[in-house]
């Protein structure tokens, strides 16, 4: 996607962090901007600050582990601007603990949010963008953990792998359509991940009560994400990316060492089924 100017994008999480950081940046490359946001004052000072840019803001509220709060956002941002042509699946939650201590709420919380919110608002706004012709861009918001996986962040990472997935296939799909993918894996920026439990939804209940062990790691996370990277700068990172028709967007370089430990341990696996005693049996 090339010209971008008049045109509309679609946030979710787009109240702070990554979200308003690509807000921001599509904002100021002349779109219309729809902060989609649980957190509704967040949503509001977000588009308050853009429309101080001069840039065409609206916040609307979004929960977007229900597929009809997206639809129901999507009537909204077209009844604002009309046409839809990039959305941003972008609102996430962080969660994970020790083999055995996450509740099944807990897993059902994040799965909800960080997978489910990626498929509802694709299959929401595809059709849309289908519509009017004038092609599109979907970016879905994965990370570092989307490709290889800490040990207890388990739950959060199953899904950033499950939003990688279904990025490299959507974008085969899509194609034809004039309508880009591309999904974004950051490493450590500065946001709230570390503290999602604010806008956890009543119906998932209370998140347990943490301990030591966890504590412990989350103030480690809480320091090493103070000193990431300004979500403004992956917004913009974002922007350049989908100029370039990229689908995978990095913005931490320096991390590519751990793609290539995961990939290295994976092709030695090949070479060891190529010379496996039990399958060449098999073979003859």
């Amino acid at each position: 996607m090339k010209d971008f100017r008049g045109k509309t994008a679609f946030v979710t999480g787009g109240g702070s962090g990554i979200g308003y950081g690509m807000a921001r940046a599509f904002g100021r490359a002349g779109m219309n901007v729809v902060i989609a946001d649980i957190e509704d004052k967040v949503a509001h000072k977000a588009a308050e600050m853009l429309q101080r840019d001069q840039i065409k803001a609206v916040p609307v509220h979004c929960d977007v582990a229900l597929r009809g709060e997206l639809q129901r956002a999507a009537l909204e941002a077209v009844a604002a601007f009309g046409k839809i042509h990039i959305v941003c699946n972008n609102a996430g939650v962080g969660g994970g603990g020790e083999f055995g201590t996450v509740g099944e709420r807990d897993w059902d919380w994040i799965i909800d949010v960080n997978l489910k919110g990626v498929i509802y608002g694709a299959e929401t706004f595809v059709p849309l963008i289908k519509s009017h012709g004038e092609g599109g861009h979907i970016i879905n918001t994965a990370s570092m953990a989307g490709l290889v996986s800490p040990p207890r962040m388990e739950p959060y990472s199953a899904t950033k792998y499950a939003v990688v997935a279904m990025s490299e296939g959507w974008q085969l799909q899509l194609a034809p359509f004039g309508i880009g993918v591309s999904v974004l894996c950051p490493g450590f920026v500065r946001t709230r991940i570390h503290e999602s439990s604010r806008t956890r939804q009543e119906r998932y209940g209370v998140h347990r009560e943490a301990s030591t062990g966890d504590n412990e790691r989350r103030a480690e996370t809480a320091k090493a994400i103070e000193s990431g990277l300004d979500p403004l700068i992956v917004g913009e990172r974002v922007l350049e990316a989908v100029k370039a028709g990229e689908l995978y967007i990095f913005t931490h370089p320096e991390m590519r060492e751990f793609v290539e430990t995961r990939f290295k341990a994976i092709d030695d696996a090949f070479g060891r089924a190529a010379h496996s005693e039990v399958l060449k049996a098999a073979r003859k």
